[in-house]
């Protein structure tokens, strides 16, 4: 959401200098294997995603970048990256690369206009279980890929439900060597959390790189680096291994280079991918900055529009030399702040480190199997697809939960905007089922009056994600007032986006010395017990309404 008054981070100094670089250096440990695994389950070369950290690291920092972020390739747009490079190249993954290249080129250039008309509080307009619906299918399409290759084994179907339907083959025609690596790197990141809740030693070293150092020796003990044959003596079966198995570089970051074709830029197919990379790009950044402003130690706020004009221009940048698309990518962000990041330097050191790395050490990175990248993309999958998240989307209410299932659902079936469009459809229809009127789906109605030095905001017939935009545009008109009431009793609804919004611009407006007071809620029930849940009012007569 605009920000009524943002919090500057402090400018680094020697004292905090050192912090950045630490935790840089730890980011870029754990962002190099990742930034691989994501680039090819993406269907680009696997330096593209090392090309777009270093980018979003040494470029975007510099333009306004949210203060703790990271920026680097996230494995919610791998899905998008996927399709672009598969349907814009008809089969030939070379012309798909650099057709998806112009898309990621043409989107930037969308999220530059996007920054450059404000439009930071996209990431309040749309319901958090249309977007936790989105990335849970990411989760689930991620996982149905990645497991193939976990177990060294190539599928022959193409879409996700049939990768799904495909998985018990491949377990059945698993490669036990390539396997072993895969599923005892999948033990290793799903034991990690468990052994650094006891151990303290263990939270300073990145899960990914105890699995490169698992992975990497278990590559030389199978001599991956060429090709050879080994027959199970239990089976009598024969498998191939060789360097196919293992992460291939060019030679110099120069050869690594590639550069957009905008031939089919105008076609009905590149437009679509242009729409998916501006906005599911534009709203998983934004989210994920907001997120990583709630873990801030310092509170700081971070100027939204800023951030997605620093998001737009590095993907131009990564776009035009053959990067994937970036975002604010949570995980990392996270790490980043957990390891005592105090500016943004961090990240400019994280992309500062994978840039050398890269460009003096490339072939470590050719030893790195794709068997352990693939268990990191799979215990990623498995986080965003978690069971407790569709707990937790129960819990807020067993609307929510419609509205989710058919997100994640259609994601699945179809694609991520169809997916998206169909979770907010389905809202739209509860809450008109619920009483909110035509009138005021996109439009809200609002009182506005001064009383004993306070404005008093009264909001009629219903607040809804839809029409949430309008009620935030009325406070910050009132930006110098102190105190705000926002007074419901004449709202019939007022849904979870509104109640959780209004929650967080609370402690930003507290944090400031100001006051925002949510009135008028008595008489209306929740939709569940959790206490951002969706309020209802009782019908009441008209005349009283009025």
């Amino acid at each position: 959401m605009s920000n009524p008054k943002i919090s500057r981070a402090p400018t680094s100094s020697a004292s905090t200098w050192r912090n950045d670089l630490v935790s840089g250096f730890l980011v870029f440990l754990i962002a190099l294997p990742l930034c691989l695994g994501i680039a090819m389950a993406s269907g680009f070369p696997p330096i593209a995603g090392v090309l777009t950290a270093v980018v979003g690291g040494m470029v975007a920092t510099w333009l306004g970048s949210a203060p703790l972020t990271i920026k680097g390739p996230a494995a919610g747009l791998i899905v998008i990256a996927l399709g672009a490079v598969q349907e814009l190249g008809g089969g030939d993954n070379a012309v798909g690369y650099r057709r998806a290249l112009a898309c990621i080129a043409v989107a930037a250039v969308t999220q530059i206009v996007f920054a450059l008309a404000r439009a930071g509080t996209l990431g309040d307009f749309f319901p958090s279980s249309v977007v936790h619906g989105m990335l849970a299918a990411i989760g689930i399409i991620i996982c149905s890929k990645q497991v193939h290759t976990l177990v060294g084994v190539t599928p022959a179907a193409k879409d996700p439900l049939h990768l799904i339907l495909e998985i018990p083959r491949s377990l059945s025609r698993l490669n036990p060597e390539i396997a072993s690596i895969g599923v005892l790197s999948m033990i290793l990141l799903f034991g990690y959390p468990v052994v650094a809740k006891r151990a303290r030693w263990a939270q300073k070293i990145p899960a990914p790189m105890l699995v490169l150092a698992l992975s990497v020796p278990l590559a030389y003990l199978f001599d991956l680096e060429h090709e050879h044959t080994y027959t199970l003596a239990a089976t009598h079966t024969t498998y191939a291994i060789g360097p196919s198995f293992l992460v291939n570089l060019p030679g110099n970051l120069i050869q690594a280079i590639a550069f957009p074709d905008f031939s089919h830029v105008g076609t009905p197919a590149s437009i679509k991918y242009i729409v998916m990379f501006s906005l599911v790009g534009s709203i998983e950044s934004l989210l994920s900055a907001k997120a990583v402003d709630a873990l801030d130690p310092a509170k700081r706020r971070s100027d939204l529009d800023k951030d997605l004009l620093a998001t737009g221009v590095g993907n131009l940048i990564a776009g035009l030399l053959g990067g994937l698309p970036m975002i604010s990518e949570i995980v990392r962000s996270s790490a980043n702040i957990g390891y005592g990041a105090k500016s943004r330097l961090s990240n400019f050191f994280h992309g500062t480190f994978l840039l050398l790395f890269v460009a003096f050490a490339p072939g470590l990175i050719h030893r790195i199997p794709l068997a352990a990248l693939a268990a990191m993309l799979t215990f990623t999958g498995t986080r965003l697809a978690s069971p407790k998240e569709f707990a937790k989307t129960l819990r807020i209410g067993r609307e929510q939960l419609v509205i989710f299932a058919t997100t994640a659902a259609m994601c699945i079936v179809s694609d991520l905007l169809v997916g998206v469009a169909a979770g907010i459809a389905v809202k739209l229809l509860i809450h008109l089922t619920n009483g909110a009127p035509l009138r005021v789906l996109f439009r809200s109605e609002v009182d506005e009056r001064v009383e004993a030095g306070r404005v008093v905001l009264r909001v009629k017939h219903a607040a809804i994600f839809s029409n949430y935009l309008s009620i935030q545009r009325k406070i910050e008109s009132h930006a110098h007032v102190s105190n705000i009431e926002i007074d419901f009793a004449n709202a019939r609804l007022v849904d979870h986006t509104v109640m959780s919004n209004l929650h967080e611009l609370q402690g930003v407006m507290e944090r400031n010395g100001r006051k925002l007071t949510l009135a008028g809620l008595g008489d209306h029930f929740q939709m569940s017990s959790h206490p951002l849940s969706a309020r209802k009012r009782p019908v009441i007569s008209p005349v009283a309404e009025r």
